[in-house]
């Protein structure tokens, strides 16, 4: 009843990577893969026919954001998700949780899944910060427009302050009436900042949530005779004791694939996500979560992941940011004012075929909407691609000569 079954094709030599195909109800997923987010049932400024054009596989829904608007059951009616928006291929749907984590510990924050740089807190687990830590997540719990407990999350509407309530329960109903292929168990994404003890305590919890939401699941298959895989979530922190306990409990649990959460320091990513892998069954899809920097992507790749998804290429090329194989480059920038070249030379995206930088630019400066579309349709371009140009370097045993090559070519222009 899982409906997905992943088959490695071939692995690179003495890592963890691998490059493999996973079969799902509405096609099949070549991996590694870049997973499109499409938040709200739409993936911004970009038609599903465009997307697909793309290179895309598979497109990501979340359900915090559906569940308010327009509503589960309307989605329900639809036909579901791939109909309701019309897409055609694969799809996934994230459990809520993040968005819950956004809206309470971390609210008013400005907190990421990914520590970076000064986000960093080495000495949390001294008494002195826990009871720090402790302290202003109990005045942010009064606050903040979620309050999460044992049996799940209390959160206000962040459209008319309504409130509402999360369970590991619910989220699979939600999950089930939106209807994805792949839907993820509910967890507790807790802040990059937080120390040893309370990275614990969310561990456990996201563990019995994770009993909670496979059983549901289960009952709701039984119950509709429907097709529909779950992945369970690996939680942890940046803690190698914590993170290898997590991956061991929810590998032992029946999960059709599994997901691995941030909530650790970006540049320890590759070794957390080793230490998750090295102990994840080799027979299941490996997701990890909010990851999707091309820089990120080998990393990931190289330590066993095989998708990845994160707003980054749309949320960045509707600010002016595109993607190119000599670094990102900001479109308002004066110096492209002037610049009738392709985005990228030799890149065989639509944007790039038709239209210069100055065009780009210009069209950024007068807030046309074409501006967004086009600069989605680059990146999402670039990084399906360089996805696929991962999964190839692996099929022909070129892998690190690949990332090396990419490597010595890629630096961020800002």
């Amino acid at each position: 009843m899982l409906g997905i079954k992943f088959t490695t094709n071939k692995t690179i030599k003495g890592k963890l990577g691998r490059a493999g195909i996973l079969n799902t109800p509405h096609g099949d997923i070549q991996t590694p893969s870049f997973v499109v987010v499409g938040t709200k049932a739409t993936v911004k400024a970009v038609s599903p026919e465009q997307v697909l054009a793309l290179g895309t596989q598979v497109v990501l829904a979340n359900t915090y954001h559906l569940y308010l608007q327009p509503g589960e059951q309307i989605l329900k009616n639809s036909g579901k998700l791939r109909k309701f928006m019309n897409w055609q291929g694969p799809t996934m749907t994230d459990s809520g949780g993040f968005q819950a984590f956004s809206l309470g510990v971390a609210f008013g924050e400005n907190v990421s899944k990914i520590a970076k740089g000064e986000d960093r807190r080495e000495n949390l687990t001294d008494e002195d910060e826990l009871r720090k830590f402790i302290q202003k997540q109990s005045v942010q719990k009064q606050s903040a427009l979620a309050k999460i407990d044992e049996e799940g999350i209390t959160f206000k509407s962040h459209l008319d302050g309504s409130e509402h309530r999360f369970t590991p329960e619910r989220s699979m109903e939600i999950q089930h009436n939106i209807g994805a292929d792949m839907i993820f168990a509910f967890d507790e994404c807790t802040s990059p900042r937080a120390p040893y003890e309370y990275q614990k305590e969310a561990m456990n919890r996201t563990h019995r949530w994770a009993e909670r939401s496979l059983y549901h699941h289960n009952k709701l298959l039984s119950e509709n005779k429907e097709k529909r895989a779950l992945f369970g979530i690996v939680q942890g922190g940046r803690f190698e004791d914590l993170r290898k306990e997590s991956a061991r409990v929810i590998s032992a649990m029946d999960f059709d694939g599994f997901g691995i959460g941030g909530s650790f320091d970006k540049e320890d990513m590759d070794t957390v996500v080793g230490w998750v892998n090295d102990i994840l069954p080799e027979d299941k899809p490996r997701h990890l979560l909010g990851i999707g920097e091309p820089m990120d992507l080998f990393g990931g790749v190289e330590n066993g992941c095989d998708l990845f998804d994160c707003v980054a290429p749309t949320r960045m090329a509707r600010n002016g940011t595109l993607y190119t194989k000599q670094g990102r480059i900001n479109i308002n920038n004066s110096q492209f004012t002037n610049d009738f070249t392709p985005i990228e030379k030799e890149c065989g995206c639509y944007a790039c075929k038709n239209y210069t930088r100055a065009y780009l630019a210009y069209l950024f400066r007068a807030k046309e909407m074409f501006a967004a579309t086009l600069a989605s349709i680059h990146n999402l371009y670039f990084i399906n691609h360089l996805v696929k140009n991962i999964r190839q370097s692996i099929l022909d045993d070129d892998f690190f000569n690949y990332k090396n090559d990419f490597i010595k070519q890629y630096y961020t222009i800002f």
